[in-house]
């Protein structure tokens, strides 16, 4: 599994930018090898943290190459007042077995 962690310091979002966002969620949801996501704010620091599962890195990769991955990482500036992608392989996932997991996949390597 590979994990694509977006973070991100807000800046103004606009109705373009909702509709983009909203385009590139179901066209990642919709790719086969996508297993999940989750999302929080560090109020602290002002920043947004959203994290994407993916069963390989050519999942992963499909939607690094989608037409509305890459307008949004063109117009970025516009509504991003910066952000860092880290992009790792999960050796391991683990538990308490108290907390649901989005989907079983999640639950590989415990």
């Amino acid at each position: 599994m590979y994990t694509a962690t977006f973070i991100f310091a807000k800046g103004d979002w606009d109705d373009e930018f909702h509709a983009l966002d909203a385009t590139i969620a179901a066209a990642a949801r919709a790719l086969p090898g996508y297993l999940g996501e989750e999302s929080w704010d560090n109020a602290e620091r002002g920043l947004i943290c959203n994290v994407y599962y993916w069963e390989s890195l050519e999942a992963l990769q499909a939607l690094m190459r989608h037409p509305a991955h890459l307008e949004a990482k063109r117009l970025q500036a516009r509504w991003l007042q910066g952000y860092q992608v880290h992009v790792a392989q999960v050796l391991r996932s683990y538990g308490d077995g108290r907390l649901a997991v989005q989907d079983a996949h999640l639950q590989r390597g415990s």
